[in-house]
């Protein structure tokens, strides 16, 4: 995925992704006697010119299968109803679901994910995808991610700009209902 996130110790392209980031920093200090530049630096001068991309994923793991396949089920029920206010100010535009195809065989794997594309009050727009991971015998992992572009407001923690969205989106597929989780196990 290439993700450049603070948290990928938990992720296997995290090497490359150092590996990557220690490159910009070389290119943008070619003169070791000017000031060093930052990859802060250069993440705020990306932002100013291109905007910025939130993006936030939320792991609720060893959740009973039964109950995490029920929400997936009841997500697809949700789509299938049409747009519907999903929070204060935040609306439900619609969803599909993806399959993927792979490249080289041509085989597709069906029910990938499911994904819910909101309305903002301030007229943005954003997504929330549902999987499920390891949905065998001993458990699930829902995985929830968050992504909002916004061309103006590029500060802030990925974190608590996605939260409204975050908050609206588990509350309209009733997450804590069907798997009894009320906090993930780990924000990334």
């Amino acid at each position: 995925s290439f993700g450049t996130g603070s948290s990928h110790i938990r992720e296997k392209d995290g090497l490359w992704a150092v590996l990557a980031w220690m490159t910009i920093v070389a290119a943008a200090n070619p003169d070791p006697a000017q000031r060093m530049v930052s990859v802060e630096d250069i993440m705020s001068a990306h932002w100013r010119e291109f905007g910025r991309h939130f993006y936030a994923r939320y792991d609720y793991e060893g959740c009973e299968s039964e109950g995490a396949n029920a929400m997936m089920e009841h997500i697809r029920s949700v789509i299938d109803a049409g747009a519907v206010g999903a929070g204060a100010g935040i609306a439900l535009l619609g969803g599909d679901e993806f399959s993927y195809v792979d490249p080289v065989d041509g085989s597709v794997s069906e029910r990938q994910g499911l994904i819910l594309n909101f309305a903002l009050a301030d007229g943005a727009e954003a997504r929330v995808v549902f999987r499920l991971s390891g949905t065998g015998s001993s458990g699930a992992t829902v995985r929830m991610y968050l992504e909002k572009y916004d061309k103006m407001n590029c500060e802030g923690a990925a974190a608590d700009v996605l939260r409204e969205i975050a908050d609206a989106a588990i509350k309209l597929v009733k997450l804590e209902s069907f798997t009894g989780r009320s906090e993930p196990t780990v924000i990334t």
